[in-house]
This record gives structure tokens, sequence and C-alpha cells, in this order.
């Protein structure tokens, strides 16, 4: 918070009217008006008896915090993502320009809002429409990734391997890789998990443990995928059809989102120019896409009772699905993308976007 919303809070919370404060400090209530509205500021020689007054200190009073909370920084990219939401991407940006502005040695804050400005940028902007926001949440990495948080800085670091890779500057991304740790000898949840069963509680173990297979199991899927990648490559069309079974099964299994088992045969029908799946595929898609909003997908999935469960955003706001359907119809729509030629010119295509571009507009 700023002097000025600081002040106000505290004299709220003892019970002082302005003209009292004003009173004890020897000023007057225009001025300690003044102070609150932030249009002036107290005089330096007023800052101790001032922050004696509201029982706090004159760091506190100055906001000499240097970084945040792991709440108060989600909290606060909560309020990023509505900014985003209502009034759209730059806004977003300039949000957390500013928080960034206030708490520059937060290299928390750095990292954890260039992956949630990227997340946002994925869901709502066209294909090649987000360069200039890229580019910048690219610095928000370079910035992270020269901290002096080292779990911060390593996680920059390898958002920054993959953006080199896809831009093919390999040596760059083997340089950054090469500063980056191999696995820990030790797991830390692991150990974690064991000691809070230890200690009894039960609630918290499980909640790790069941993160960890979350997590696990999104990177076996992962390597799944670029397994089937190679596959295609080394045009080993069994093995292609072997592997995209093997993960479609493992989603199910550990019940992860439906979207993302047929996401697979959508891409593979994709590479084929295969209209008929891709439109089958597609189909599904969206359906399961309907059924998710910002409730974790895996409630309800005894594997995963223990996780906390987040409010539904309401109905009058955006779900992560409809951004998602919405950015998917205009990728679908737009000539720019020559990767869906082939589906633009099956007329089944056309009248699934138009269709589906219908029944979104009428939910808005």
């Amino acid at each position: 918070m700023k002097i000025n919303e600081i002040i106000r809070e505290k004299r709220l919370a003892e019970g002082f009217t302005q003209e009292q404060m004003a009173s004890y400090l020897g000023v007057s209530a225009p001025a300690v008006n003044k102070w609150e509205k932030g249009v002036s500021y107290p005089d330096i020689t007023l800052l101790p008896a001032l922050a004696r007054l509201l029982k706090t200190d004159v760091n506190t009073l100055l906001s000499f915090q240097e970084d945040l909370s792991d709440q108060e920084i989600a909290d606060f990219l909560g309020s990023v993502y509505t900014v985003a939401m209502e009034q759209g991407m730059p806004q977003a940006f300039a949000s957390l320009n500013e928080k960034i502005r206030e708490y520059p040695s937060c290299e928390k804050l750095v990292l954890n809002g260039a992956l949630t400005l990227e997340g946002l940028v994925a869901m709502t902007v066209r294909e090649g429409e987000g360069e200039l926001f890229r580019a910048e949440i690219e610095r928000l990495y370079e910035r992270a990734a020269e901290g002096s948080d080292v779990p911060v800085s390593q996680h920059a670091k390898a958002m920054l391997v993959s953006r080199y890779m896809a831009r093919k500057e390999y040596a760059e991304a083997e340089r950054l890789l090469e500063e980056l740790p191999s696995e820990n000898m030790f797991d830390k949840n692991s150990l974690k998990s064991s000691l809070y069963l230890a200690e009894g509680k039960t609630a918290e173990a499980a909640q790790i443990l069941e993160r960890m297979i979350i997590n696990d199991i999104s990177s076996v899927v992962a390597c799944l995928l670029s397994l089937i990648e190679v596959a295609m490559k080394e045009k080993r069309e069994d093995d292609v059809g072997k592997l995209a079974q093997t993960a479609k099964d493992t989603i199910r299994l550990y019940d992860l989102w439906e979207y993302e088992e047929y996401a697979i045969d959508f891409q593979l029908a994709l590479v084929r120019e295969d209209a008929a799946l891709c439109l089958s595929s597609l189909e599904k898609m969206f359906h399961a896409m309907q059924k998710v909003d910002d409730i974790p997908l895996l409630q309800g999935s005894f594997l995963y009772r223990h996780l906390p469960v987040k409010e539904s955003p309401g109905k009058d706001k955006m779900t992560v699905g409809e951004m998602m359907m919405n950015n998917l119809l205009k990728e679908m729509g737009s000539n720019d993308n020559g990767e869906y030629d082939f589906l633009r010119a099956d007329g089944r295509f056309q009248e699934f976007l138009s269709r589906w571009k219908t029944e979104q507009a009428a939910e808005v």
C-alpha cells in the first residue's frame, strides 16, 4: 500500500477522526485530509510521531516492505486476470508493471506475473497479434532469471530455454540449460509428506502427494507427446498410434481433463490432414471446454479429494474454457493461419465454425 492508504487504514483502526489526529500532531485537519488523498505528504520530522500515534513504525508507514507474501502475489495476480478479462491485455500489463515498480526486488512477483500474462496471452490473443506482449513477457523472464532467488531464477531460465528452442536459437538454449541443476538427489516433497504423516497431519500429507501425482503424470503425458512427434518425424506410424493411445489411457486413468485426450486426436488428424477426424475431435474438445470453469477440473476424483477448491467465477465472468474456445475459433477462422487451410476448404468445417460462434455469442 502507499503511504496515504496506510495512514488512512491505521487511523481508522485506531478510531481517530482526521480532526483528532491533526490535533495530536499539531497540524490542521485539511493537512491530514490531503495526506490521505495523496495530494501531499507529512513533513519528514512528523514521521516518528505519526508512526507512534498510529502504533506502527516508520518503515511500515513508508511501506518499506521489500517482498510480497505468496498469498499477496496470488491475490494480486487474480486481480490482473480480472483486468485482462474486463479491460484488455494492455491494461493487465500496465497493472503488473506498476506493482513491480512498487516492489522492484520481489522476484517471485516478476516470475509469476510473467507466467500469468503468458497464459492470458495464449488464451485471449489471436495468433500473430501477440508479439509485443510476448517480447515484454520475455523481458520479465530475463529479469527473474538474473535475480538472486535461486528457485525463481531456475524457473525463469527454464521458460527462456523453451522460447529460445522455439526460435531455433539452440546455442543460447544450451547455454542456459547448462546453468540449470540436474534433478535433486532427494525429493523434498516426498520427505515433507512423510513428515506430515508421522505427525498425524494426513490431510496436509495427502495434498502434497496428490499434487505430486498431477505434476508427475502431466510430465509423463508431455513426454509421450514428444515421443509421438519423434515417431512422426521418423515415419513410424505404428508407434505413433500406440504412443497416442498410451497417452490417452494415461489421461483417462489419472482423471485428467478429457479435453487433453481429444486434443491428441485433433493434433494427429491435423498433421495427417484428416478433415473428418479433425471435426470429430473438435466437437469433443469444444464440449469438454464447455464443462470447465475456474473450479479445478480434478474436483470429484478420488485421487485428488484433498486439493483445495476455488470458487466459480460466476456467470458474468468468462471461464477458462470459454476463453480457450474463443481463441481457438479465432485462430481456426483466420486465413493467416495456413495450418487450417485444408479444413477451411471443407463445408462441414465452415458449418462447425458458424454453429459454435453463434452459440458463443448467445452465451455472452
